[in-house]
């Protein structure tokens, strides 16, 4: 497909919160239970919400693909979500 799915619907999940991996990188916590990485990386991943506590509050909420969903997987263990900043 163009926009490179699979052809299976997107699993659309809310952010409800943000936490740190090991390396520092932002990690959104979603209402389904998952985790999944926010990076800026520009020009591949353009994403400059994450790289202030302002960004990520304000994307609190917005709803993402989540791979996870498609495929079954349970949810993933992660530390309480912290403040967005």
């Amino acid at each position: 497909m163009a926009d490179g799915s699979s052809g299976r619907s997107a699993m659309k999940q809310s952010i409800t919160g943000y936490h740190q991996d090991e390396e520092g990188y932002w990690v959104a916590q979603l209402a389904c239970g998952h985790n999944q990485h926010v990076r800026h990386q520009p020009p591949w991943v353009n994403r400059p919400w994450v790289v202030t506590a302002e960004g990520r509050q304000g994307m609190l909420g917005f709803r993402l693909n989540c791979v996870k969903c498609e495929e079954g997987a349970p949810p993933d263990d992660r530390p309480p979500a912290g403040t967005p900043g």
